[in-house]
């Protein structure tokens, strides 16, 4: 397995991370957890959200949850935000959906958000930073690297 940017940086920090490949073309978090054999719950997507003026969001929330905008508005102390558009989440992050992850974009100027159900849990599974690889490191060293503000972001969970 080849190193990601995210696997660097945590090594450069001397991190503690498990890395986890799954098949590429799943594309649910669903999907992800049972490829891996772990809760639905402990694996958490990013995504891009977009202020009206500013610097973009990055929201990480656990997988099988959905983005509540209003809540994320006031997490962010914004009138409103928006979910960018997959072309949009690509063209700022320079990732693909489904491989953005807050560690490999820690030096471009994303704000990192990270729900608060992320708490109950010792350990996270999060993007490598490209698809079909995930990282499981501890949630203080997530929030500790990221600088990641923590809010109630979600809403209900997500149709499958």
């Amino acid at each position: 397995m080849n190193k990601t940017n995210s696997m660097r940086l945590l090594d450069g920090r001397r991190i503690a991370y498990q890395a986890f490949a799954f098949d590429p073309d799943i594309h649910s978090g669903p999907g992800v957890a049972s490829a891996l054999g772990v809760p639905v719950g402990e694996v958490f997507k990013t995504l891009v959200v977009l202020r009206e003026r500013g610097r973009p969001i990055l929201a990480v929330i656990p997988s099988d949850r959905e983005l509540d905008l209003k809540r994320m508005a006031v997490a962010a102390r914004e009138k409103r935000v928006r979910m960018a558009t997959q072309r949009e989440a690509e063209a700022k992050t320079g990732l693909l959906v489904g491989g953005i992850s807050a560690l490999a974009l820690l030096d471009k100027g994303f704000d990192v958000f990270l729900d608060s159900s992320a708490q109950q849990f010792d350990e996270i599974f999060v993007s490598a930073g490209q698809r079909g690889l995930n990282l499981k490191l501890r949630v203080p060293d997530f929030v500790a690297v990221t600088g990641s503000i923590a809010g109630n972001l979600t809403a209900g969970r997500v149709a499958e």
